[in-house]
């Protein structure tokens, strides 16, 4: 992926409206911060990953391991890797 296709998905993302509500008593705490999530697996499944998934709570899932073959070396003696994202912004 080039430099400017980067900047540009950066920009798509954070002109998302993913503010929280700190009176909210539910999780997420507005319905708004699934656009992002959404937005998030929609790009994983175009990628290939097809067990990508939005939870009730908001969270991303996906096993890329599964579905992407690793081009590591030692492929199978290394470790797997998760990412973890916080998707909402404080008031």
């Amino acid at each position: 992926m080039k430099k400017e296709e980067i900047i540009e998905r950066f920009i798509r993302y954070a002109k998302i409206d993913t503010q929280s509500d700190p009176l909210s008593t539910t999780f997420p705490t507005t319905m708004k911060q699934f656009d992002l999530s959404n937005l998030l697996c929609k790009e994983l499944l175009e990628m290939g990953i097809s067990n990508a998934k939005v939870d009730e709570n908001c969270y991303v899932w996906a096993e890329i391991a599964s579905n992407i073959p690793s081009t590591h070396p030692n492929y199978g003696k290394v470790p797997a890797i998760g990412f973890v994202a916080h998707v909402d912004t404080s008031p």
